[in-house]
């Protein structure tokens, strides 16, 4: 007689104090993703992060143990978006298409206010982020996918040939801290839609006629 198939053990369901940190936790990247996109890092405290979510700094700390990891939180928040992002687009468009979605994508961000600005010389975040094994993990594969993007563009010649990827892809990235769009949108004199269309314009095209 066959013995019957043992079905496999489901997941134990999170418990409500498990789900109440979760989304507690989900609040504050929120909060620290808004914070900076709108202060910047150097402005940003954690009691303004505190302040935000409506909790107490001990319980903050319960969660993220300083100001560094809140912002690595928020790193990998974006990569984790930035993943998926990239991973909806039809692989059937050119290659340079793919980029200019994903570099608009960045800049929409930018312009709704939910790109974080990190400084880029400070050696205590900067470690925090490369500890951070999800944050390399993600940050890796996005670096693999838009680097193999920008040398297939290359090879089309619809990007400089000659130019290093490496170099093309810092460029990308720079977009996501652009100051050209916040400049433009205070300004309150063009719509954001004209705003990123003129900077995807300088981005691959340059302002030369």
């Amino acid at each position: 007689m066959k013995s019957k198939p043992v079905p496999p053990d489901l997941p134990a369901k999170p418990s409500f104090k498990q789900r109440m940190l979760a989304a507690r936790e989900e609040a504050i990247v929120a909060a620290v993703n808004r914070l900076l996109a709108e202060r910047g890092y150097d402005a940003m405290t954690v009691d303004d992060v505190a302040a935000e979510v409506g909790v107490a700094k001990p319980q903050l700390y319960r969660h993220f143990p300083s100001k560094e990891h809140l912002a690595a939180a928020a790193m990998v928040r974006v990569m984790e978006d930035a993943k998926a992002f990239t991973a909806q687009i039809d692989p059937k468009l050119a290659p340079v298409e793919q980029l200019k979605l994903i570099t608009r994508w960045m800049l929409e961000r930018k312009l709704a206010g939910t790109m974080p600005n990190l400084p880029s010389q400070n050696s205590k975040l900067r470690n925090t982020l490369l500890s951070d094994p999800q944050f390399v993990a993600d940050m890796m594969q996005l670096g693999d996918s838009l680097g193999e993007l920008i040398l297939a563009a290359q090879r089309k010649k619809t990007l400089h040939p000659k130019l290093p990827a490496e170099l093309v892809l810092y460029t990308l990235y720079a977009r996501a801290c652009d100051p050209v769009v916040e400049f433009m949108q205070i300004s309150g004199q063009y719509k954001d839609a004209e705003i990123l269309d003129w900077v995807m314009q300088t981005c691959f095209e340059g302002i030369s006629v």
